[in-house]
This record gives structure tokens, C-alpha cells and sequence, in this order.
């Protein structure tokens, strides 16, 4: 008897015990992959955040241009949602982005790429930076040859783009290796690492008379650290100087913005700008 009542008693408080639903799925951006990379020669284990563009699947004949972003782990969703605008807009063409990040968890994000988004010491004792080159080694031998074989990237449309220290990477990949990129975003640069180390640099590049086929757009905030942007602004002042041939290049104060807050704006109005010559509509909207 007292088994059956301690069963009904179980059953009875089975049924006034509130239903247990499942957690709503997590929220996904549609149409991207992450892609963990074999730790490289240098000990770097490197993630891709990949975003492919609305027709990839249906026309699997197609080579697309990539755009590559530095610190994939925080700017790859900014740039996915401009190019998603951009390109309903007809101001840029489908291409596919790629975000740079490393793969692991719970990483040091700011340790880590001052390992290789700087291109000298970014402090006289940053024994553990400085590496840029050999980042661009790993660009050339292990990420574009993945992303041509299994992606469909096409080799004469990479684009590069990033912020702060991403920017100065950019800029430093622009006169390192200049055949490899057809356009560059520097969103507020760091000009200023290494006393303005890329300002010499753009400068001993100038006096070999070498071209710059690409496009080049650089910005900075408004209201970011007064010494950050008047490095910006040294360097953009000398592009008007060096007159790189071949080089078209733009470069804007994002007004009101901090140094984070200029990425929205400088992606976007960067995309529009180094990918122009490709964008199936230009001007005003069309009726």
C-alpha cells in the first residue's frame, strides 16, 4: 500500500511540475564555416571565419574574389553584415570574406596577434611581435592555396583589410608584397608602432619608383587617442606626397568615433570604395 501511494504521490507531482522545454538554438550566421589549420611551421594554429556569397553553391564553376580580414574573432560579423548590404545594394560584387583568427578556446586574442599583425616591435621589451612577414609567409603557403583548392578563390582578386594593428598589417603587406592584394582597408591604422616605422617604409618603397596596382583606403576616429591619429594623419598626408604609381587611394576622419567605433564605417565605406571597379552598379539606384 505505501508503494502505491508513494507512486500516485511521484505521479501527481510528475504532472504540476512545469514542462521542461529545450534551449532555443544558438544564433548562426548564415552561410559561413569555421575552418581549424594544422599548426604551421611557426607553432601558429590558425581558424578561418569564411562567409560564401548566395550563389556559390548553385554556380560551382564560379571563382569569387576574397576579402581578408584581420582579427577574425572580432571584426568578421561587422564586415559580413556590410558585404550583405553592400552587395543587396549592387555597389560590390559577390565575393567571399574571410576572417583571420586562431583556433583554440579561451584565447589571449591581444597576445596573440601582436605575434604577427605588427611588422617591428610594438614596445621596445614586445620580444613575443614583430612577426608580420612570417604571417605573410602563411598567407601565401598554407591559407590562399586552401582557399583556391577547396573555395574556388580566385588568385588575381584578393582584397585585405583591418583595423589598428590590422591595419598597419595592411599596410605593411602592401609595400612587403605588393603583387599579392588588389585593394587594402587600413581602418585606424598604427601608424604610430615603432615611431612610425611604416611612414619610413613607405617612403624607401616610394624611392624604388615601383607601382602599387591596387586600391588603398584609410581612415581614422575622430575622437580616438590625439597622438594614434595624428600618426594616421602623418601617413595620409604623405600618400598626397609619395604619389605611388598606380596607387588610387582615399582616406577619411570617421567624425564622431572612437578608435573601435570607426570599424563599421570604414569597412563599409572601404569595400565600396577598393572594390569599385567590379561593382555591377555604380551611382544612384536605378529604376
Amino acid at each position: 500500500m505505501k508503494r502505491f501511494v508513494l507512486t500516485l504521490a511521484l505521479l501527481f507531482t510528475a504532472l504540476l511540475a512545469p514542462a521542461q522545454t529545450a534551449l532555443p538554438p544558438p544564433h548562426t550566421i548564415p552561410n559561413t564555416q569555421l575552418r581549424a589549420l594544422a599548426k604551421n611551421a611557426d607553432g601558429r594554429s590558425y581558424q578561418l571565419h569564411i562567409h560564401l556569397p548566395g550563389s556559390f553553391a548553385k554556380e560551382p564553376k564560379r571563382r569569387y574574389p576574397v576579402l581578408y580580414v584581420t582579427d577574425g574573432y572580432w571584426d568578421f560579423a561587422t564586415v559580413v553584415a556590410s558585404y550583405n548590404n553592400l552587395n543587396y545594394d549592387k555597389v560590390v560584387p559577390e565575393f567571399i570574406v574571410v576572417g583571420l583568427g586562431y583556433a583554440g578556446d579561451n584565447l589571449d586574442y591581444g597576445e596573440l596577434r601582436n605575434w604577427e599583425l605588427s611588422p617591428v616591435r610594438t614596445s621596445p621589451l614586445a620580444f613575443g611581435s614583430g612577426n608580420a612577414d612570417k604571417f605573410i609567409a602563411s598567407l601565401e603557403k598554407d591559407i590562399f592555396p586552401l582557399m583556391e583548392r577547396d573555395y574556388r578563390a580566385d588568385p588575381a582578386q584578393r582584397y585585405l583589410a583591418g583595423s589598428s594593428l590590422g591595419g598597419l598589417f595592411t599596410l605593411h603587406a602592401m609595400y612587403a608584397r605588393p603583387e599579392l592584394f588588389k585593394g587594402y582597408i587600413a581602418a585606424s591604422p598604427a601608424v604610430v608602432v615603432g615611431g612610425d616605422w611604416i611612414i619610413g617604409r613607405a617612403k624607401a618603397y616610394a624611392a624604388t619608383g615601383k607601382s602599387i596596382q591596387a586600391r588603398l583606403y584609410v581612415t581614422g576616429a575622430e575622437y580616438e587617442w590625439p597622438g594614434f591619429l595624428a600618426g594616421i594623419k602623418r601617413y595620409q598626408a604623405l600618400l598626397a606626397e609619395l604619389k605611388h604609381p598606380e596607387l588610387v587611394w582615399q582616406a577619411r576622419t570617421i567624425d564622431g568615433e572612437r578608435h573601435a567605433g570607426t570599424k563599421a564605417e570604414s569597412y563599409t565605406r572601404g569595400m565600396r570604395f577598393v572594390f569599385e571597379p567590379l561593382a555591377p552598379e555604380k551611382g544612384p539606384s536605378k529604376d
